[in-house]
């Protein structure tokens, strides 16, 4: 079973967990290539960074953990699947996503901005917790500003016992108000 890794601060990995946020915005780092961002995986673990993390840049204020050692063993407790994704170009939709994120206007707006085209890529996303942490020992591959990361082939099933964070209805109810924020039938 070939599993891949999507990082993301630390900070949005607590809220997605929480159930807080069921979105997931992305512009795309420097070694994205001439492509840029691209949601390659409809399954995924999520890789929780500290690197480029700052807490300025979401809402509240977050509790945001120590950073590990460089060189510490990475833990994986979150797994996602993508209901759905869309590339936005008007700012009015991406707005209109506020209250289904915890990033702060000026963060998102930042990252809209960024680049040749104005725009954002948006995963709606199902979050499940693995029974168990699954910790993978550090590689020279998982540094850097990459969104996707291989992963190397765990001993067992890690998402046989793995459990949705919300309940159907909830989740439903999310993709629904998202939907309707961006006009996706």
């Amino acid at each position: 079973m070939k599993l891949f890794a999507f990082k993301e601060w630390q900070v949005v990995c607590d809220a997605l967990e929480a159930g807080e946020q069921t979105l997931i915005l992305r512009k795309g780092g420097i070694s994205e290539g001439k492509l840029g961002f691209q949601w390659l995986h409809d399954a995924f673990l999520l890789f929780p960074t500290h690197f480029h993390e700052q807490v300025r840049q979401v809402k509240g204020n977050p509790h945001l953990p120590a950073a590990p050692a460089a060189e510490a063993p990475v833990p994986f407790r979150l797994h996602a699947t993508t209901e759905w994704t869309a590339r936005l170009t008007r700012w009015d939709e991406v707005q209109g996503l506020s209250p289904f994120h915890i990033w702060t206007d000026e963060a998102i707006r930042e990252r809209f901005e960024w680049g040749e085209e104005p725009g954002i890529s948006l995963a709606v996303v199902r979050i499940r917790k693995l029974a168990e942490t699954w910790t993978v020992p550090h590689q020279a591959g998982f540094g850097g500003c990459r969104s996707w990361i291989g992963l190397p082939e765990p001993d067992h099933d890690i998402l046989q016992k793995a459990v949705p964070v919300l309940d159907d209805a909830s989740f439903a109810d999310h993709v629904s108000r998202i939907s309707e924020v961006i006009r996706k039938p």
